[in-house]
């Protein structure tokens, strides 16, 4: 059995918010701790991105990426983009506060939000990784 190695950074968010950055390059996972870790409710916002958050306090406590180099990777026509597919399974009250944890720091500084204008009614909500000078894992 060999030995678990993991990566891990430390840095302050935009918004003064301490930010551990735990990679496992192995299972090519970065898990992004936004202050102090402590029990959450896990959201799955995509099959590869899960948010971590208290909802009595309204705030997020880890951002999980799966496949990270895939999620962060460019295209030629920008970053990879991927729909928030899983919103629908939650309840309206739990969509709303997870829309707003993700359009806030520090989260925002990592996951950003747009949407797809699929008809005049509908809207898909679309994230992609924002890279970061510090999140680049060699």
């Amino acid at each position: 059995m060999s030995a678990l190695e993991l990566y891990q950074t430390e840095i302050i968010a935009h918004d003064g918010t301490p930010v551990r950055l735990v990679y496992d390059p192995e299972a090519d996972i970065l898990e992004i701790f936004f202050g102090e870790n402590e029990p959450a409710t896990g959201i799955e916002l995509t099959d590869y991105i899960i948010l971590r958050l208290n909802k009595q306090t309204r705030q997020a406590l880890s951002l999980l990426l799966l496949h990270f180099s895939i999620l962060t990777e460019d295209t030629e026509y920008g970053p990879r983009s991927y729909p928030l597919n899983k919103l629908d399974e939650l309840s309206e009250d739990l969509q709303e506060l997870v829309l707003h944890v993700i359009t806030s720091m520090p989260v925002s500084q990592f996951l950003k939000l747009s949407y797809f204008q699929a008809s005049p009614t509908k809207r898909i909500p679309f994230t992609y990784v924002e890279s970061q000078p510090a999140v680049v894992i060699a």
